[in-house]
């Protein structure tokens, strides 16, 4: 919609005497467009945000090659589902105990996805739980031995447990499984997109148990994984270090419509005062939003300026409208305005950037850049 282009104009092109609340309203109004309530504000310090997975820099770097040619604009195809919003959810969840109450030597970790941060208007088209088990040999001589192995399970919890109730049976299991420990995991997946959509109600998010046991051979030591407490110095291993995420695709209809992939656009920098695209560049830093935003920094927005006079010539782009509109300006040009000058064509870009949760968000917007004006 060219209205986003517009407000983009008017927000960062702003004159500096404006009253600072007019700045707010119009920044606040080019939020809602996007999709935002208010200006993400992410609650955790640069130092301590997560790192940005490489599939989300791949498929950025994949959308901001413009000499792709794009099929449905709204297919995430690394997943090979609908969406045009990709969330990677961080874990929320906390260590149970250093061990498990029915097993001495288990860990197990509470699990716990936010999946508030998703607007009503968003179809879920996917939710892919990734679990890493993060593991270190405390001695050299284990690497060179059969790697040991875990049971790894893992639990939907149905309902809170009360205080001395058995916390097992408010537990469903989902998975389980041996893991054979390395020195560089493999993700461990699972697709939990029926059990998310549940999350999103009110009331219906328990989250999950994941439990970790080991399989050692009888007569070796093993360690448990204890949060808080010093490694001791002789057994061979200790649990490994649990980290769990999930990765959201969602599908924001109202922002999602065919459009033709825009090939490098090279806007003329002769003055002119026809209507034509001209040159504007949004530095997201001008206006303090570089706390958020990952990439891009800035992006090539353009705006259409310039007259539409008479006779109309085939360039201009103009209707059948516009062209009789011209033609009465040109009789009485007091009483009949000549067309505007207006996007006839926009394209979209792709934004990486940290909600108020410190989720890190792909997500796709359409109509962000003028590629061709017209007269309307």
């Amino acid at each position: 919609m060219e209205c986003l282009v517009f407000l983009a104009a008017c927000l960062f092109a702003v004159d500096a005497f404006r009253p600072q609340e007019e700045v707010k309203a119009q920044e606040r109004l080019f939020l809602s467009s996007l999709g935002f309530s208010g200006r993400p504000r992410p609650a955790g310090s640069h130092q301590t945000r997560s790192q940005v997975p490489p599939a989300f820099w791949r498929m950025f770097r994949r959308s901001e090659n413009l000499q792709v040619p794009e099929g449905d604009p709204c297919t995430v195809s690394e997943y090979g589902v609908r969406g045009n919003i990709i969330r990677y959810v961080q874990d929320q969840g906390r260590f149970l105990s250093g061990w498990s109450i029915s097993c001495q030597d288990c860990v197990e970790k509470q699990v716990f996805f936010n999946m508030t941060v998703l607007q009503p208007v968003e179809l879920l088209s996917l939710a892919q739980l990734e679990v890493n088990l993060h593991w270190k040999p405390l001695r050299a001589a284990a690497l060179l031995q059969a790697a040991p192995a875990v049971s790894l399970s893992l639990y939907k919890v149905i309902r809170s447990t009360l205080r001395g109730a058995d916390p097992g049976a408010n537990r469903k299991l989902l998975l389980a499984r041996s893991v054979r420990l390395q020195p560089e995991p493999s993700p461990i997946t699972m697709d939990l997109t029926s059990l998310a959509e549940g999350w999103r109600k009110p009331g219906h998010n328990y989250g999950l148990v994941l439990e970790l046991r080991p399989l050692v051979a009888s007569g070796e030591q093993f360690s448990p994984f204890d949060p808080g407490n010093f490694l001791p110095l002789e057994p061979a291993f200790t649990l490994p270090l649990i980290q769990a995420s999930l990765v959201a695709v969602s599908l924001n209809p109202h922002q999602c419509r065919s459009r033709q992939r825009r090939s490098a656009v090279h806007l003329p920098v002769t003055p002119s005062n026809v209507c034509k695209a001209r040159r504007l560049y949004i530095d997201f830093k001008d206006v303090g939003w570089q706390d958020w935003i990952i990439a891009p920094q800035g992006y090539m927005a353009n705006y259409c300026h310039g007259e539409c006079p008479f006779p109309l010539s085939e360039s201009l782009n103009g209707t059948n409208h516009a062209i009789l509109q011209t033609l009465v300006h040109s009789l009485d040009p007091q009483g009949t305005p000549q067309p505007g000058c207006v996007p006839i064509r926009l394209s979209p870009i792709s934004m990486l950037y940290y909600d108020n949760n410190d989720n890190v968000v792909l997500r796709h917007y359409q109509d962000m850049v003028v590629d061709e004006c017209g007269c309307r």
